[in-house]
């Protein structure tokens, strides 16, 4: 059985439902501009649409760089992919076919110094529940590799990270899902159940609806 992150192509879900794939350009580099911070270009694919995507820059501020072991991914991959994740939440990135590369603020909005921690915003476990279906659901349909053959990660500290919890409760949250047929669990993994994948329609609505609110933001915005 494939482990999604593995073979297969890793989803980033957002709280609103949309499945994402996020490529960054490793390292951060120091900006060309002049300014006192850096920056490190990527692209935000929202999978199971028709090409859509955002070009991002994000741009690391001086206070932030300071509580960076480095400006390598090891260091830093988990903070932004999930700064990326909430700027989708809050309707700031836009989707389309071909666009203009789009700076994103990389700041100490998402950092608690008090308490030296990364903060995104701390889940509900109903908002828990409902993200880990969605997780697993689209890591299972964007995978390429079939229902029956996926493993998802589901003790991922990029996920304990963006939620504000423990990798202890999102495993408990998990077999709170399995105990109601909705997955199987295999240790740090889940795999979907035919009860899960036969709610397509609910998983593939909120992603219609996410998109179609962030659409509906940016034609305003335009004017």
């Amino acid at each position: 059985m494939a482990q999604a992150g593995g073979d297969a192509k890793k989803i980033w879900v957002t709280l609103g439902g949309l499945p994402l794939s996020i490529e960054l350009q490793w390292p951060f580099h120091r900006s060309g501009s002049g300014a006192d911070f850096w920056v490190l270009h990527g692209d935000i694919r929202l999978e199971g649409s028709d090409g859509l995507h955002a070009p991002v820059a994000v741009n690391l501020s001086a206070t932030v760089r300071e509580v960076l072991p480095s400006l390598e991914a090891k260091d830093a991959e988990i903070p932004v992919i999930n700064a990326l994740r909430k700027e989708v939440d809050r309707k700031q990135i836009e989707f389309v076919k071909s666009g203009k590369l789009r700076p994103v603020a990389f700041s100490s909005r998402h950092y608690d110094f008090k308490r030296g921690k990364w903060v995104f915003g701390k889940a509900t476990d109903e908002v828990i529940a409902e993200f880990l279906e969605r997780k697993v659901y689209w890591g299972t349909k964007l995978s390429g590799i079939g229902a029956t053959a996926i493993q998802v990660w589901i003790a991922d500290p990029a996920e304990a990270q963006y939620l504000e919890t423990s990798l202890e409760h999102l495993l408990e949250v998990a077999r709170r899902l399995a105990g109601d047929g909705l997955v199987r669990m295999d240790e740090d993994f889940a795999a979907s159940t035919d009860a899960l994948m036969g709610q397509a329609e609910k998983f593939d609505s909120a992603m219609r609806t996410a998109v179609e609110e962030l659409e509906k933001k940016h034609a305003f915005e335009r004017g």
